[in-house]
């Protein structure tokens, strides 16, 4: 086992509510054999995972004692090593996704059919993500990715008052008809007050769920939410907080957004997706990234064609980079491709090679 740190630029400066984020960067991780050789991706992400410093500190102290003889599964690696990666997801994440690679490919499948896929999915289809403006650039850009060929679109909302969210939601909703899906977006802007006159500003233009409108720790607020609205309530920060088994038991979520750099791996995400589907109300999982590189969004959309009839994923947002780490897969008409061939199956430099910051357009 060995990992190496990486850096890629954004195309544009993404704006959170703590800081101003112009590059990524993570660590590739790779497991060895002599004929094989597999490729994680570790991307930590302030607030959500460990700290690049932790993240890194993490993978050093798994190499020091890594002792496998041959490629181990994810329930050996936490035996081995749970103390360490107990509070590092994202070490974990590109720990068990080179183990899962190495492991799919000597079973010649991709990594979906690997981890229980039935049926053979040659796309998944992906959301356009239509960010806070005014009604008319909101428009514009609903517009341009309906034009894309997207047939689902998420536009953030909290950061205005809820009338004009609600007039730009009305807007988009006139400019592209009725059979386009609009979901938002909330991050967790209202209290449970605004929030209810929010899901009962949004019910004209149709809107089917809305994520995360209360803070991640109010899950009574949630489970209330939900109860006494046509709108879906949609769960994203509450799941890197709350055990899945109690979103579930409580009944607060008709969605759950599932990133597994923040759960710590494909594997997790893939069982959280199937806890999801099992639960009495049959909760729907929702695969996304956290803006990862191509190693991980590859991981990311396996797990997604690995869910049964599997709605629209944020997945499409290899974009949102200037330069990448190979050349992932790609979006055509709102349907990103899912790799067909053994493994994770991303186009680039395998085990002895470096692909380090590399630019998108010299993969194509």
């Amino acid at each position: 086992m060995r990992f190496e740190r990486f850096s890629v630029a954004l195309s544009d400066p993404l704006t959170t509510a703590s800081t101003t984020i112009t590059r990524r960067e993570g660590f590739l991780v790779w497991i060895e054999t002599e004929t094989r050789c597999g490729i994680g991706e570790s991307t930590p992400l302030a607030g959500w995972t460990e700290s690049i410093a932790d993240c890194r500190d993490a993978l050093s102290r798994i190499e020091d004692g890594w002792a496998f003889e041959t490629c181990p599964s994810g329930q050996d690696i936490d035996a081995a090593f749970g103390d360490v990666l107990r509070s590092a997801p994202a070490a974990r994440h590109g720990l068990t996704l080179a183990c899962l690679d190495l492991r799919a490919k000597r079973a010649r499948q991709p990594l979906y059919r690997y981890l229980g896929g039935r049926e053979r999915v040659t796309s998944v289809p992906v959301n356009a993500t239509i960010g806070d403006g005014s009604v008319a650039e909101t428009v514009t850009a609903a517009e341009n990715a309906v034009e894309q060929g997207y047939s689902c679109l998420k536009c953030k909302v909290g950061a205005r008052s809820v009338e004009e969210d609600a007039a730009r939601l009305r807007a988009v909703r006139s400019a592209v008809g009725s059979a386009v899906e609009l979901r938002c977006d909330a991050n967790g802007a209202w209290g449970r007050e605004q929030a209810t006159a929010a899901f009962e500003a949004f019910e004209d233009a149709g809107v089917s769920y809305v994520e995360q409108p209360l803070s991640p720790t109010d899950i009574e607020g949630h489970a209330a939410l939900r109860a006494d609205t046509e709108i879906g309530v949609a769960l994203d920060e509450t799941v890197r907080t709350t055990p899945i088994t109690r979103v579930l038991a409580d009944q607060a979520a008709d969605v759950l957004i599932i990133k597994p750099m923040v759960l710590g791996g494909v594997d997790r995400a893939r069982a959280t997706a199937r806890l999801a589907h099992a639960a009495q109300t049959d909760v729907t999982p929702v695969v996304t990234t956290t803006i990862d590189a191509a190693y991980a969004r590859a991981g990311a959309i396996h797990v997604g064609a690995s869910v049964p009839t599997v709605i629209a994923c944020g997945l499409a947002t290899g974009e949102l980079l200037d330069t990448d780490l190979a050349c992932g897969p790609s979006v055509t008409r709102g349907e990103i491709a899912v790799p067909q061939t053994a493994g994770v199956g991303v186009c680039g430099e395998t085990a002895t090679g470096n692909p380090v910051g590399r630019s998108k357009t010299t993969d194509a």
